[in-house]
C-alpha cells in the first residue's frame, strides 16, 4: 500500500506525461530513469521510448542490465551510439565535464525524438539532485530537457517506494555514475583507461560487492571504495588476493582500499565552492 501523499506524487507523475502526449526517455537502468519509463509506458504506450546511450563511458554491466529491465518492462526501446569520448574537452576532464557529456547524449535524445515526432525528451533528475553539483543540469537548460519527476515532488525515496509497488527490480539498486567520474579531475580520460576500469568494477561485481568504485588516481594506482559493510569481507585473504592479482593482471601495480568506504561524488571532495559555482553559474 501507497501512503496517500506519494500516491498523489504519482498522480501528478501520470497526469504530467498524459500532458507531454509523448517523451523519449534518457535511459541508463538506474533507478530514477527505470521508473520514469515505465510510469511513461504505462501512460504513453509506443508515444514513450526509452534511448540507451552506449558508449566507452557506460560500464558494461550495467549496459546488459538495462536492456534486461527495459525489455521487461515492455517499453519501446532504441540503443544510440554516444561519441562523447571524442570531444576534446571531454578527454581533458575539467571539472565540468559532465557538460559535453550530457549535451552528447541529449543531442542524440533530441534526434530521436524528431525522428519519432515525439514533443519531448525527458531525464530522470530528482528533488535530491537540485544543489548538488551537477554541471550537467546546464545542458539540460540549454537544450529544453524536461524532468517529471522532479517536476511531481518525486524524492529518491519516493522513487524506490513507488518503484517497489510496482514491482521494479531497481527499487533497491545501489546509484551509478559513468566510468569518467572515477578519474582525477585534469587527468585525460581515454577509451583504453575506461575500459580498465570497466573490467575492474566488473571483476568486484562478479564477486557479489553491491556497493563499489575503482577510482582511476594514475596508471598504476587503483583506489577502491566499498560500502562500510563490505570492508570486512574484501580483507578475508583469498578474496583480497583475487582482488589484487585481478586489477594487477589490468596493469595496475599499487592497488589501495579507502577506508572510509564508498559514497558518490568522491573526486568531487577536491573541489572548493568557489570552483563548483564556477562551473555551475
Amino acid at each position: 500500500m501507497m501512503n496517500e501523499q506519494l500516491e498523489e506524487k504519482h498522480q501528478i507523475l501520470r497526469k504530467i506525461l498524459r500532458e507531454m502526449k509523448g517523451v523519449a526517455v534518457g535511459y541508463s537502468g538506474g533507478v530514477d530513469s527505470t521508473l520514469l519509463i515505465k510510469v511513461a509506458s504505462d501512460v504513453l504506450g509506443e508515444q514513450a521510448v526509452a534511448m540507451i546511450g552506449r558508449s566507452a563511458t557506460y560500464p558494461t554491466g550495467e549496459f546488459q542490465e538495462a536492456l534486461e529491465i527495459v525489455q521487461a518492462i515492455g517499453a519501446r526501446y532504441v540503443v544510440v551510439e554516444t561519441e562523447e569520448t571524442d570531444v576534446l574537452k571531454f578527454q581533458e576532464n575539467p571539472p565540468d565535464r559532465c557538460y559535453f557529456c550530457k549535451t552528447e547524449l541529449f543531442g542524440k535524445l533530441n534526434e530521436l525524438a524528431e525522428r519519432e515526432d515525439i514533443p519531448w525528451i525527458a531525464d530522470g533528475t530528482i528533488t535530491d539532485d537540485v544543489g548538488d553539483f551537477r554541471p550537467g543540469m546546464r545542458a539540460k537548460a540549454e537544450q529544453n530537457v524536461r524532468s517529471p519527476l522532479l517536476e511531481a515532488g518525486f524524492s529518491k525515496d519516493d522513487v524506490r517506494k513507488l518503484s517497489h509497488h510496482l514491482g521494479l527490480p531497481t527499487w533497491d539498486k545501489p546509484a551509478f555514475a559513468c566510468l569518467s567520474s572515477r578519474f582525477p579531475y585534469h587527468m585525460g580520460i581515454t577509451k583504453e583507461n575506461l575500459s580498465r576500469v570497466d573490467r575492474a568494477e566488473g571483476f568486484l561485481r562478479s564477486l557479489g560487492f553491491r556497493n563499489y568504485r575503482v577510482r582511476f588516481h594514475d596508471e598504476r594506482t587503483a583506489r577502491i571504495e566499498l560500502g562500510v559493510t563490505e570492508l570486512e569481507r574484501v580483507m578475508k585473504s583469498s578474496t583480497r588476493e583475487n582482488v589484487v592479482r585481478h586489477l594487477k593482471e589490468l596493469g595496475f601495480i599499487y592497488v589501495t582500499l579507502d577506508l572510509q568506504g564508498y559514497r558518490t561524488g568522491s573526486m568531487n571532495e577536491v573541489l572548493t565552492e568557489e570552483v563548483k559555482q564556477k562551473y555551475t553559474s
